[in-house]
């Protein structure tokens, strides 16, 4: 018995392809967990650049500030011609402070991993990153901290993250 699935009018016979198939179409939050990796991969990336950038401008400030100001210009030229610039609509009195404050929570992170990086090195400056990122998102979960949906920390995740400091461990040693 031959296994085929017809998809938009191609017959596939691999076991191989109907799964990928099967994987991507009928679980929408595989393609989710790829977009995550995919911007995970990212931050490594940009890191590199943005170090190397700080020792062609000597400062690793004025590095982080090229760095805002490049992605700022490029975000403004999409907004521009997707057209969905609207600065009349932006909620600026009726929203709290600190809702504006995460373009400088950026800048302390684009400034100071380009001082880890080259003292760290990528690995151990990004796991070191990513225990941290995952300690506060666990807390943030538990407790729906600034309006996010709250989620209970159970004993998988905290073993999940035991496992990542152990894995930071295990990177800075080796």
């Amino acid at each position: 018995m031959q296994i085929y699935f017809i998809f938009e009018g191609i017959v596939i016979y691999d076991p191989f392809f109907i799964s990928i198939y099967f994987l991507l179409l009928m679980q929408p939050k595989f393609l989710f967990i790829v977009m995550a990796l995919a911007l995970g991969a990212i931050l490594p990336i940009q890191a590199a650049i943005n170090t190397r950038l700080s020792k062609a401008v000597s400062s690793s400030v004025v590095a982080a500030f090229v760095s805002f100001a490049v992605g700022t210009i490029a975000l403004f030229l999409f907004l521009f011609f997707t057209r969905q610039i609207h600065f009349q609509s932006l909620p600026f009195r009726q929203s709290p402070w600190w809702l504006w404050t995460g373009g400088i929570l950026g800048t302390f992170f684009v400034a100071g991993i380009v001082v880890l990086l080259p003292r760290l090195g990528v690995a151990l400056s990004f796991s070191l990153v990513l225990a941290g990122q995952m300690a506060v998102a666990i807390l943030f979960d538990h407790f729906g901290w600034l309006g996010t949906t709250v989620r209970e920390i159970s004993p998988g995740k905290i073993l999940g993250a035991a496992l990542l400091v152990v894995g930071v461990y295990l990177i800075r040693k080796f």
